[in-house]
Formats: structure tokens, C-alpha cells, sequence
């Protein structure tokens, strides 16, 4: 199967890249892609790190749909760039998140848990004098009320994203411990239009799969999944569509005969060659 789109990137727009969009695109051009979308970060109460006041992930989206407009325009026929965003869920920040994407034409919107009771378990002491998987399963159930309280989103993006960062990773995680707690989070995605993510960047750190894993990938087909999209979550050029052949196996496994793009926030579905 060829995938020729990446539909999460994250450029200097986001408080956690330094890397020009105009590199992304450049990079994509000379990888084969046909179609990204660039989808930088809004995690409104954000725990900003003393050690690192700049990590904010504020988002100032007027420059930011600026650049991209100015991107479409300068490299239009040569590839598709698409105006998204990683939209960040906290249980009490719906109102603010609802505001917020409709405050600019997205064409795509990630929703993406990378906070559990106001902690980013990105950083160690979210873990402290817990076990990972203790960690791992208070994660998955804050995943299941956040978008039970907010559904404003296209694809839940790295459904399995504290696994990457687990001070043993994926080495003892078992996806059939929380299997039926994931099923319930698939079953209301599906039955409320959303999607999910192949996000490859769990690889790059260290997972022997992506987020989510091949088994997650599996029982959303089998619950009648659908909507589909592919990302590497890079922050850096060099790291864009990386891991694709492994995700090329994972969609055959799974059956899955096309991937999903998003226009104005509508689907559009692309069958694999």
C-alpha cells in the first residue's frame, strides 16, 4: 500500500518545534507526498514547566492561517496543504476548546489527551510511586470522559499516548488488559462520526508499534471503523512519514482498503493503490 498524505505536523507555530513549515513542505515534496496537514498545537491550561517557560502551546492562529494560506498559494499544483490543529482536552476547558474551534475554517481537527488530572505524564513525576500500568488505565478513563464532554473534534489522535512515554514503555503494557475499556471509547467514536489515527511517532520513541497499537487498529475496524488518517507527529522535516511501511502492514492486517483527508471539516475517503 503507498500512503502519500501526513496529516500531523507540527512546525515553529508550536511551542515544541523550531522547524520552519516552509522545511515541511519542502521535505514532503521530496519524499513523494501528495497531501499534508499541518496541525499545530492548542493546549489551552497547558502546566507550563518552570524549567521552561516557553512551553506553552498557546497558538497565535492568525499568523499561523497566514502562513499556510501563503503556502497553498506558493506551492499550489505541486501539493495539497491542509489548515489544521491539535485541539488539547481537559475536562474543564469545553467551553473554551468549543470557542475555539470554530473560531477560524479549520479543515481538520485532532483531538489529543496529553493531560490527566493537570499533569503531562511526558514529564517523570507524573509516574512517581505509581506503576505504569495504574498510570496507563487512570490515562485511557480520563481519555473516555473527555470525549464524552467534548465532541468537536474529527480524529482522536494517539489514543495510546502514555504509553509512549511510560518508564517501561510497551515493555509489559498488554492492550488486552484495557481492551474492553478501549472498546467502549471506540464504539462512541464511531458511533458519533469521529475517527481515529495511525500516529508513527510511538515508534520513534521507542514503542514497538505505533499509537495506537495494531490490536486497537483492529477493533475499530471490527466495530465498524471507518474514518482513518495517518500521521507521523513529526516536529522536525527529517522525520515526516516515517515508518509508513510498518503502517502499510497494519492497514492490510486490518483490512483497511483506504485512508481518510479532511476539507473544510468534511471526510473524504482515498482508496490505498
Amino acid at each position: 500500500m503507498l500512503i502519500t498524505t501526513d496529516y500531523h505536523l507540527h512546525t515553529s507555530f508550536s511551542s515544541d518545534s523550531k522547524e520552519s513549515m516552509e522545511a515541511m513542505i519542502r521535505r514532503a515534496l521530496d519524499i513523494g507526498l501528495t497531501e499534508i496537514c499541518f496541525t499545530e498545537h492548542r493546549d489551552i491550561d497547558y502546566p507550563v514547566p518552570e524549567d521552561d517557560p516557553s512551553l506553552t502551546f498557546d497558538l497565535d492562529v492568525k499568523a499561523y492561517e497566514e502562513k499556510v494560506r501563503a503556502m497553498q498559494e506558493k506551492y499550489a499544483g505541486l501539493i495539497k496543504i491542509r489548515f489544521g490543529v491539535e485541539c488539547g482536552l481537559q475536562p474543564h476547558i469545553v467551553e473554551e476548546n468549543k470557542a475555539f474551534v470554530v473560531s477560524a475554517p479549520f479543515d481538520f481537527v485532532l483531538g489529543s489527551q496529553h493531560i490527566c488530572n493537570h499533569q503531562d505524564p511526558y514529564n517523570a513525576e507524573y509516574f512517581e510511586g505509581r506503576s505504569d500500568a495504574e498510570c496507563y488505565r487512570e490515562f485511557f478513563e480520563e481519555i473516555y470522559r473527555n470525549i464524552k464532554l467534548f465532541d468537536d473534534f474529527d480524529v482522536a489522535a494517539h489514543l495510546d499516548y502514555v504509553v509512549r512515554v511510560g518508564k517501561q514503555k510497551d515493555r509489559d503494557y498488554i492492550y488486552e488488559d484495557h481492551r474492553e475499556l478501549f472498546r467502549e471509547i471506540l464504539s462512541y467514536l464511531i458511533s458519533h462520526g469521529k475517527g481515529i489515527e495511525i500516529n508513527t511517532a510511538g515508534i520513534r520513541y521507542g514503542l514497538k508499534e505505533p499509537n495506537p497499537c495494531t490490536a486497537m487498529v483492529r477493533d475499530y475496524k471490527e466495530l465498524g471503523g471507518e474514518i482513518l488518517t495517518i500521521g507521523s507527529d513529526a516536529h522536525k522535516a527529517a522525520d515526516m512519514a516515517t515508518h509508513y511501511q510498518k503502517v502499510s502492514s497494519i492497514l492490510e492486517e486490518c483490512g483497511f482498503r483506504y485512508i481518510t483527508l479532511f476539507e473544510n471539516r468534511k471526510p473524504i475517503f482515498v482508496p490505498l493503490t
